[in-house]
């Protein structure tokens, strides 16, 4: 399956085109840099960094259509984590 389809189908990102915008800003990471049309398997381990959040999570399941409540099981989280906004210096 897709990387930016998986995101989408799991309900790690509301919408698809959102994942496929995360992905060619080279802000989702499999392992590596990732772009959106990168096969998900089993196993693998995906890092999403999104505004001021950094998800990171292990795919469980793969389907093409889940129903709400299945969704959560498509994936383990593994890490999530706010990311600090620097402090502006006061001159």
């Amino acid at each position: 399956m897709r990387l930016d389809k998986y995101l989408k189908t799991a309900r790690i990102l509301k919408r698809r085109t959102v994942s496929k915008e995360l992905a060619d800003q080279q802000r989702v990471v499999n392992g590596k840099v990732a772009k959106p049309s990168t096969d998900v398997k089993i196993g693998d381990e995906i890092r999403v960094l999104f505004g001021y959040r950094e998800l990171s999570v292990r795919v469980l399941m793969l389907q093409k259509q889940v129903n709400k409540n299945d969704a959560a099981l498509m994936f383990d989280v593994l890490e999530e984590k706010i990311i600090k906004k620097d402090a502006p210096n006061n001159r």
